[in-house]
């Protein structure tokens, strides 16, 4: 039996000197990449944390330029609860921004969630191969659509033509048409991402529910779904953060302006959302005003930050305790 030649220098096991050293540069550029986006992602929070501290401070004790353009010349935490939106008098209701968010986003999923999860179901379930082929790039270049293409087609089109033709005491601006047009953007979104999550589940699931004598019908939505749920719930929370985050939609559509927002429940009214008043507030800047107002859009950044947390975080807990390996 022929002996087995055993190196004795461990160098002749490591390889071509040349080939470490190539691998040794591509680690440390990924290594420094990857260290860069996160010190850019902490300078951010960083910025936000700093500057929305220095808000509440200026409210807790207000500088004299503060004061001066308050209506009766008084600060306090009690100034981000009063009826409306308005930072060059002092007043920072984050109520009207908050409700208004929440509204325009509530509509946008009433809209993208039934027509995305149905565009999905019938690409993956239903749609054959040559069809799907077509409409999938089709359907993921419709989600590349810039947002103020869009926030234009709800200003000139859904707030007269649908809204107002629906309610008579609508307007062409209110948080309605903002809340059809960010839905018609998150769209392809849902769909996109749930179209993958199902076309992920095995096919032995669907003949399994086949053989067993369901319809179509019956194995999408009893058998695909239910097996497919952790990616449609990433879809779903992808998709509302990304209607709670748009700007440019609502920042035409809604109608509400960020230097001066009343509080509203009546998604019929004008509004500003969150990013709609900091979008506003911070073009309209031209050094007039004071830096306690300026101050107030990294705090409204700030709360804005904290929502998409902490709907990012629920939704890694639900997909982590309802996520089937196969």
């Amino acid at each position: 039996m022929a002996a087995t030649l055993v190196p004795d220098e461990p160098d002749l096991l490591a390889g071509n000197p040349r080939r470490r050293q190539k691998e040794t540069t591509v680690r440390t550029v990924f290594a420094a990449a990857a260290a860069f986006s996160l010190l850019v992602s902490l300078a951010i929070v960083g910025s936000l944390v700093v500057k929305a501290g220095s808000f509440l401070s200026d409210l807790v004790s207000p500088p004299i330029e503060a004061l001066e353009s308050t209506t009766d010349g008084m600060l306090g935490l009690s100034n981000l609860w009063t009826e409306q939106w308005a930072p060059r008098f002092m007043e920072f209701d984050i109520r009207t921004l908050l409700v208004a968010s929440i509204i325009v986003t509530i509509v946008a999923m009433a809209v993208a969630g039934p027509i995305g999860l149905g565009a999905a179901i019938y690409l993956s379930e239903y749609a054959k191969p040559r069809v799907r082929r077509i409409l999938k790039p089709i359907l993921e270049v419709l989600a590349g659509i810039p947002s103020v293409v869009l926030g234009f087609f709800a200003l000139r089109w859904i707030g007269p033509n649908v809204v107002a033709n629906l309610f008579e005491s609508a307007g062409n601006q209110s948080l309605l048409a903002a809340g059809l047009g960010v839905g018609l953007l998150t769209i392809p979104l849902v769909a996109s991402i749930s179209e993958d999550a199902m076309r992920s589940v095995p096919n032995a699931l669907r003949e399994a529910s086949a053989g067993l004598g369901a319809r179509k019908f019956t194995t999408s939505t009893k058998v695909v779904l239910p097996a497919a749920v952790s990616g449609l719930v990433a879809a779903f929370i992808v998709a509302t953060s990304r209607a709670i985050g748009e700007t440019m939609v609502v920042f035409l559509a809604a109608g509400g302006s960020g230097n001066s927002a009343q509080f509203t429940l009546n998604p019929l009214d004008r509004g500003a959302t969150m990013t709609a008043a900091m979008a506003s507030q911070a073009s309209g800047t031209d050094g007039t005003i004071v830096e306690t107002a300026f101050n107030s859009l990294f705090f409204v950044g700030a709360v804005l930050f904290v929502i998409t947390l902490a709907l990012n975080v629920i939704a890694d807990r639900f997909v982590r305790r309802v996520r089937q390996k196969y």
